[in-house]
């Protein structure tokens, strides 16, 4: 995908988890406001003022957390006019197993509220794609590092039937009804995007209908990228910012 989603490494499939978008364009400055940079190498989003969402495989789990950075506000890591944050406290899906298998979401609390938009969660009635991926990850999937700035695209849905019979080739079981797969020819997220958002227009606004999630390689034929659905999981992740606020 052209998002920044990352792919995650998998034993059966090249890494995917933490790379910049393939085949996408840079995005000019106080461009996605909401988004963000995590200091492991993923993305996420603001999602309240001390909260982003993340995708599971980012954290190392449930509970006090003070080592991730958060980065927020530009598009240009390095940037002068870039916010900094740390976490202090993390819930990840209590049935996260790992990336294939679903439930890949999670919540970070902030040591500070930022002064940024946030960004609204799609329900179970999403608008169609196309749809707008992003991300510092890589571009190429044999590319040396992930990029300084932001780099965003748009894919279409692929259907689940399709996207589940070409994984079955690569021995990986879709979970359909967690699962949104998005991507063209060229375009898609990759390593360091993870837990990076796709994101849809609705009523003149963004909402996040996924979470970069896992792949195989980076923008292959045949292969799109697996995105967490997010309205399947948002009344939970609705109930985990409460406990985070």
């Amino acid at each position: 995908m052209l998002l920044i989603a990352a792919v995650l490494v998998l034993t059966a499939l090249p890494a995917r988890a933490a790379d910049v978008v393939v085949g996408g364009d840079l995005a000019p400055q106080g461009t996605f406001p909401w988004l963000v940079r995590l200091s492991m190498g993923c993305g996420g989003t603001l999602i309240a003022p001390k909260v982003v969402l993340t995708a599971g495989h980012c954290v190392k789990g449930t509970g006090r957390d003070k080592s991730i950075e958060v980065t927020a506000g530009v598009t240009d890591l390095k940037s002068a006019e870039k916010i900094t944050a740390r976490s202090v406290k993390v819930i990840r899906a209590a049935d996260f197993v790992g990336e294939t298998k679903g439930d890949d979401w999670a919540v970070v609390k902030l040591d500070q509220k930022l002064d940024l938009p946030t960004l609204e969660l799609a329900g179970e009635t999403v608008p169609d794609g196309p749809y707008t991926i992003m991300g510092w990850g890589l571009t190429s999937e044999y590319a040396e590092k992930q990029e300084r700035r932001l780099r965003y695209a748009t894919v279409p849905v692929v259907a689940d039937a399709v996207c589940a019979k070409a994984y079955e080739k690569a021995d990986v079981e879709l979970v359909e009804d967690e699962s949104i797969c998005a991507g063209r020819k060229g375009v898609d997220t990759c390593q360091g995007d993870s837990g990076g958002p796709m994101v849809a227009e609705a009523d003149g606004e963004w909402v996040q209908v996924g979470i970069v999630s896992w792949g195989l390689g980076c923008a292959r034929e045949n292969y799109p990228g697996v995105y967490t659905q997010v309205g399947t999981f948002r009344e939970a992740i609705q109930k985990a910012v409460h406990k985070l606020t």
